[in-house]
């Protein structure tokens, strides 16, 4: 092999084995007033009704250039008023819900979800897949996600998603009043989330 053949040899070897530098996933933390997350269901053909999720907190590590490498790991507090069901006081609606009938709050006070895969070929819209855990039971849901809006606002950096999804409620062992009441709900989330290195903007 000549002299100059082994310095190209050498030079690739090199390039195949010296560490990459690439960009790490950044932590974000929810806007909470501007976040909305619903599940909606069919209650006797008459009308959609659903509740709200307000008690939740995540660990959300986003790579925007490449989502494949972030980590999303949320976990919602269903217990002591972990959700709003816009019952104008009445409390025996809310109450039913969190039964043994439901969701039984007593013996299962949180519900989690872990993304496991994330999908997309313009960076824009696409799906994340990942594990919820409800009532000791976990099954997968894939959410169909666009991002609307990244940047500056205020002194903080912001993203901005809307995502879409369905499950069976049943999957979870909460089939109460299944057909009457429809099995599948629809998932709706609505957030905006924030840069935590930003947290001391306004």
């Amino acid at each position: 092999m000549t002299r100059s053949a082994t310095f190209a040899m050498t030079a690739i070897g090199l390039a195949v084995t010296a560490p990459v530098a690439m960009a790490e996933p950044v932590a974000y933390e929810f806007d909470k007033d501007h976040t909305t997350i619903i599940a909606s269901w069919d209650h006797l053909g008459f009308s959609r009704q659903g509740i709200e999720f307000t008690d939740y907190d995540g660990n959300l590590m986003l790579d925007m250039e490449a989502p494949e490498n972030s980590s999303i790991e949320v976990t919602f507090n269903l217990a002591d008023g972990g959700f709003w069901v816009g019952t104008s006081g009445d409390d025996s609606f809310e109450n039913h819900l969190s039964s043994g009938d439901l969701l039984d709050v007593e013996a299962f006070p949180t519900a989690t979800f872990t993304a496991t895969s994330f999908e997309t070929e313009d960076g824009k819209t696409g799906t994340m897949t990942g594990d919820l855990t409800l009532k000791g039971e976990t099954h997968p849901v894939t959410l169909d996600v666009t991002l609307n809006k990244a940047g500056e606002m205020r002194g903080t950096t912001k993203a901005g998603f809307s995502a879409t999804g369905t499950m069976m409620r049943s999957d979870w062992g909460v089939d109460y009043a299944v057909p009457g009441v429809s099995d599948e709900l629809q998932l709706m989330i609505e957030t905006e989330l924030v840069m935590v290195a930003d947290e001391a903007g306004e």
